[in-house]
């Protein structure tokens, strides 16, 4: 189900006005609307704010703008979606596994993983998700990662210019989540948070994979 038609299901079965719901977040009437009628689009925190306060906190929120439920149905909630016809697990891995990939043993690395998370998205058989660290791709507007948010790397994924990637710098043991710029031949890795300074690609980085898919877990 789509969070817009959840959130509205949701606010009738609680007796909360949308008017309400702007004032508990803080909004205007007229803001909430237009993202509750998808004529704008809110970001992932803002969505997340939208969730909490409507009490639809133990979902986890897919990249797209679907939700998922955790092993439970939350009570007086039906799930009317079809469930998808595709579907893969795959791991989390620290910022540290991730740096490791391409050295480590991936039987390894998937039998001492304890947490697996799902995908629809059609991908190839060696990805993992990978939790985000910081700030760097928080954005204030338009598409924003901010901590804690999953995001699913894709291994054998070509990345191109604009594409969103896992990347290691080989003085570093960990992997780094950034936007791949290539521009007049040079290609950098950009935060998608203008505070930071973009990254110049060198000898010394391996792009990793390509972001495929993400969730935000909001319990």
């Amino acid at each position: 189900m789509n969070w817009t038609d959840l959130v509205k299901a949701r606010l009738k079965e609680l007796g909360i006005t949308q008017e309400k719901l702007a004032e508990l977040l803080n909004v205007t009437p007229g803001g909430l609307g237009h993202w509750l009628n998808k004529r704008r689009e809110p970001t992932l925190e803002q969505i997340a704010k939208i969730l909490q306060a409507v009490k639809l906190d133990k979902l986890i929120l897919n990249s797209d703008g679907t939700l998922e439920y955790p092993n439970e149905v939350i009570s007086n909630v039906s799930l009317i979606d079809k469930q998808p016809t595709y579907q893969q697990s795959f791991p989390i891995l620290s910022s540290v596994q991730a740096g490791s990939w391409t050295e480590a043993d991936e039987a390894y690395l998937k039998g001492d993983m304890s947490e697996w998370y799902d995908t629809t998205e059609r991908t190839s058989n060696k990805c993992f998700w990978l939790k985000v660290q910081g700030d760097s791709m928080t954005s204030p507007a338009g598409i924003s990662f901010p901590e804690e948010t999953l995001v699913l790397v894709d291994t054998e994924r070509e990345p191109l210019n604009g594409s969103l990637v896992v990347a290691k710098l080989t003085e570093v043991n960990e992997a780094t989540f950034k936007k791949l710029v290539i521009d007049a031949g040079q290609q950098f890795l950009k935060p998608l948070n203008s505070a930071y300074p973009p990254l110049p690609i060198k000898d010394d980085c391996k792009i990793i994979g390509v972001v495929v898919d993400a969730k935000m877990k909001l319990f």
